[in-house]
């Protein structure tokens, strides 16, 4: 919305206006007095993810990697809007920072809570609704740090890939760290020549000096900051168009031939696997799409928007593309409102994993819900869980993602295929491009079905213990 001046005529008249009510002993309006943002966003899993009194619109990040000696330096520019008088506010960052600039005027800044705060105090305070670009300046080694028992950066001397979950940014650029404040991000990575880049979205463009290279990637659509990522070494890239849609994967060369060869073959099955989760879900939610498997090892894959990243899982692990392609939809466009509605994330993806494998010539995920609930004990730790609220230390347990996929099936077997799907795209329209917690979702489902839900959801979200084995929870 663009804030208009008043015309001088009727800021007199206000003026004029205001002035008389004070002589008829009306009480004046006191003047807001600044505050300090908070630290948090408010999630009660991380208490100090994201931050107060801030919107962020763009990160522009543009900074220098030196492989050989992990070595981080550069700049990343904040565009935010202030949400409140402040007197000052934080960014989420772990690194040296040597100087913070706010509207071209130089910041006084500190560390706060560990070193994850980057607490900044601009040279005048800002005003709720004003727009402001923030210039934070570091030079630093990434792997020296941790947050929430973390340590997160992924790297050899000849690759690196930024990816992690729940928290990723604040090891390479200053962020407002929850997933509840989306924005556009821009990265320039500089290496040295030869040597290539990958990020998320479209490059923009390369530039190549005598010892180096910069690669410019741009995202189109806002993202949460642990999604987005930069990976750099040496990979051999493969891209197209499928059914108008661009798409780019990448491999690194650090792998084994035979390693390489299987994993070039998974990461071409990405427009496809696209294209077929689109039957189900509706148009794929971003203007680019693509995939990178990394040489290192993290352990995980993880649904970094447009280009999920991947380890070396050989060429027969389409289930995997099927889990992070799902993701694009279930934890990048409609992302989580607070952490402890992973679930929704997770769940979905699951499912849509028994759902590939029902339409493949597999077992139907009906069966698949069914073999869960028969061989798994009630006694069993993972009817333990509730999911809707696993707390911070389950938050990636076993049963948020399996117990998850099986409310979904046995809430498909409740309503009916028709009704189910209905309900599901319903969601991912209504809550296209922002974030979605579980009780929105539970209304959805009811206003959608016209039926009571709450004891199927208490069930299954709920209660730490095994449903009933009723029509009524699916399981009939």
């Amino acid at each position: 919305m663009t804030t208009r001046s008043l015309p001088r005529t009727l800021l007199s008249v206000a003026a004029s206006a205001t002035l008389l009510a004070g002589l008829a002993g009306a009480p004046a309006t006191a003047a807001a007095v600044p505050v300090d943002g908070a630290a948090g966003i408010g999630d009660p899993y991380w208490p100090l993810d994201g931050n107060g009194g801030i919107d962020v619109s763009t990160y522009k990040v543009d900074v220098r990697y030196g492989l050989a000696t992990k070595r981080l330096r550069g700049t990343t520019t904040v565009k935010l809007t202030a949400t409140e008088d402040l007197a000052s506010f934080s960014l989420d960052f772990l690194l040296d920072v040597s100087k913070v600039t706010v509207g071209g005027k130089k910041a006084a800044f500190t560390k706060t809570d560990g070193g994850h705060e980057l607490r900044i105090t601009p040279t005048q305070p800002l005003a709720a609704g004003s727009k402001h670009s923030v210039v934070v300046t570091y030079d630093d080694h990434p792997d020296r740090h941790s947050y929430a028992g973390e340590k997160n950066w992924l790297a050899s001397r000849t690759e690196v890939v930024a990816m992690n979950e729940p928290h990723m940014a604040p090891w390479w650029f200053p962020a407002n760290d929850h997933p509840l404040d989306k924005a556009v991000v821009d990265v320039k990575v500089t290496v040295p020549q030869g040597r290539e880049v990958i990020a998320n979205g479209k490059l923009k463009g390369r530039t190549t000096g005598k010892r180096s290279t910069t690669w410019h990637w741009r995202a189109d659509e806002p993202m949460a900051p642990y999604l987005a990522f930069f990976a750099a070494g040496d990979y051999t890239i493969a891209k197209g168009k499928h059914r108008g849609l661009p798409w780019l994967v990448a491999v690194s060369d650090g792998l084994a031939p035979a390693d390489r060869a299987a994993s070039m073959k998974l990461m071409k099955k990405t427009p496809q696997v696209v294209s077929w989760l689109e039957k189900d879900l509706g148009d794929y939610p971003f203007s680019v799409v693509g995939g990178l498997t990394t040489g290192l090892n993290p352990g995980f894959a993880l649904e970094n928007q447009t280009r999920p990243t991947y380890p070396a899982v050989g060429s027969s692990n389409t289930s995997l593309v099927v889990h992070e392609l799902a993701h694009q939809w279930f934890g990048d466009d409609v992302a989580v409102h607070h952490w402890s509605d992973v679930w929704l994330n997770e769940g979905f993806a699951t499912f849509m994993e028994w759902r590939w494998n029902e339409t493949h010539g597999g077992r139907s995920a009906d069966r698949i819900l069914r073999s869960y609930y028969d061989n798994t004990d009630a006694a069993s730790d993972f009817w333990k869980v509730v999911v809707s609220d696993p707390g911070a230390d389950k938050v990636f347990d076993s049963a948020v993602y399996g117990r998850g996929g099986m409310a979904l099936q046995a809430l498909r077997n409740r309503l009916g295929d028709e009704v189910f799907w209905k309900v599901v795209r319903t969601w991912l329209e209504e809550q296209k491009g922002g974030n979605g917690a579980t009780d929105e979702f539970e209304a959805t489902a009811a206003r959608v079905s016209g039926q009571d839900l709450t004891a199927f959801f208490e069930a299954w979200l709920r209660t730490p213990a095994k449903p009933a084995a009723t029509a009524d929870n699916g399981l009939g």
